[in-house]
């Protein structure tokens, strides 16, 4: 928090830190990571600074085994390969483009927009919780035909605290969906479906099965 008052007092736009002190020193990794966690999710409530968290090796970051277990376990149930789906799809009737054209809905933009005002929230409070850097959601609130990545748009799904029904709308409206033929997708679901919206703890468990994370 020295380091934090410092980078803010000289005004620096990014900061980097390593695990401090769980080297030589020995201090627990696993309690290094939750305290540096906690204070940068505390600095970054009220200033906007991009904050690095240098991690060296895989052991440094990674979630208890109960949770390892649980999520593996979910994944089993739930994981379907990509050519079982292919098999068992159904063929949608075709319909013409006029048709198409006239079914569009509101855009993901938009769409994010009002979600952030029925929830109360400003769009401060949104996109920090998202994990999503500020000139980012500017081009969002800017460009109501803004086509996001999906980690974006599951990070302000999960900032908004949305149902998964609700998420699954939210992604349809960036030309997105979740996939039981995608590790990322059934971890994201997990947590959802455990109530469990915190961007930074989904993406522990994110990097400790290899998968992309969520935000920038």
């Amino acid at each position: 928090m020295s380091s934090f008052r410092l980078a803010d007092a000289y005004k620096l736009k990014s900061i980097a830190f390593p695990l401090i002190s769980s080297g030589t020193n020995q201090f627990p990794k696993e309690l290094a990571l939750q305290v540096a966690m906690h204070s940068i999710v505390s600095f970054l409530t009220d200033h906007e600074m991009m904050v690095y968290l240098v991690v060296y090796d895989r052991n440094s970051y990674k979630i208890s085994s109960e949770l390892f277990d649980s999520i593996e376990a979910y994944i089993d149930d739930y994981y379907e390969d990509e050519h079982m789906l292919v098999c068992n799809s159904i063929i949608a009737p075709r319909f013409s483009l006029i048709d198409a054209l006239n079914q569009m809905d509101e855009s993901f933009s938009t769409m994010l927009l009002r979600k952030i005002d029925e929830s109360g929230m400003s769009d401060v409070e949104c996109y920090k919780k998202a994990n999503i850097d500020r000139k980012l959601f500017s081009k969002i609130r800017s460009n109501p035909n803004y086509k996001p990545s999906k980690q974006t748009v599951i990070a302000f799904a999960l900032a908004l605290e949305l149902s998964l029904e609700d998420m699954e709308d939210m992604l349809n409206k960036a030309g997105f969906s979740l996939s039981h033929s995608n590790k990322f997708d059934i971890i994201v679901e997990y947590f959802v479906s455990q109530g469990n919206y915190n961007v930074f703890e989904i993406n522990e468990a994110l990097f400790a099965f290899d998968q992309s994370l969520i935000g920038v």
